[in-house]
């Protein structure tokens, strides 16, 4: 791991460690993220699994319902049946925030509370095929409308764990090493800097003490 281009002050090694300490304790706050992200994206994967296969079960029962009503109603009649709807859908969407994360909420009203008003035709020409077809539209809707919540919140919560993922690993391999390195080069150098004055001075010592005997001794001779 290469260290950092810093000068080897002791300014420098106290700047580091200070450095070194917040990123030890960012790591920590975005592994712990990472990890509940994780456990909130495998729980709607779960939870999106099981409403897909329910979905996909109830939109297959209306498939047969419509492909029966069409044998068994002229084309124009079905046609006609469906053409003016009476009931209107007014679509909310807002968002809730899961791990710092906006993830849409989506709600419906109907224009009407009349249960009834879901048929736009009357019962007399029409089979009873076409009537549980409608029926089950009627019925699949909030579940279609929480897929596309789930299957949304699920993308952006993969987005978030990859971009918090990439973060941590950016820490943990690379800054965090970094410092290590750079702080441990800066001790190392500041203590041979260190050994090099006791050095020094320890040189300078002997020169004064051996200046101060030769002093003395030209003293006494003399």
């Amino acid at each position: 791991m290469a260290i950092m281009r810093v000068n080897p002050t002791r300014m420098e090694l106290t700047r580091l460690k200070k450095r070194l300490q917040v990123a030890r304790r960012g790591h920590k706050l975005l592994k712990d993220k990472l990890d509940e992200l994780m456990k909130q994206f495998l729980d709607l994967v779960r939870k999106n699994k099981e409403l897909r296969e329910k979905v996909e079960e109830m939109l297959m029962k209306v498939h047969q319902d419509f492909l029966i009503a069409r044998a068994v109603m002229s084309s124009e009649g079905l046609e006609a049946a469906l053409m003016l709807p009476k009931q209107n859908i007014s679509l909310d969407v807002s968002t809730k925030n899961i791990m710092s994360v906006e993830v849409p909420v989506l709600n419906f009203t109907t224009s009407s509370s009349d249960e009834s008003d879901i048929y736009p035709y009357g019962f007399a020409s029409t089979s009873g095929e076409l009537d549980g077809a409608i029926l089950t539209l009627s019925k699949v809707l909030p579940y279609m409308l929480e897929l596309a919540q789930m299957e949304k919140s699920s993308q952006l919560l993969a987005q978030e764990i990859e971009k918090t993922r990439r973060r941590v690993n950016a820490l943990e391999y690379v800054m965090i090493p970094q410092l290590t390195e750079t702080i441990k080069y800066i001790s190392m150098k500041l203590d041979e800097n260190e050994r090099g004055n006791i050095t020094r001075l320890m040189k300078v010592k002997d020169m004064m003490l051996e200046q101060a005997h030769n002093y003395e001794a030209r003293s006494n001779g003399a």
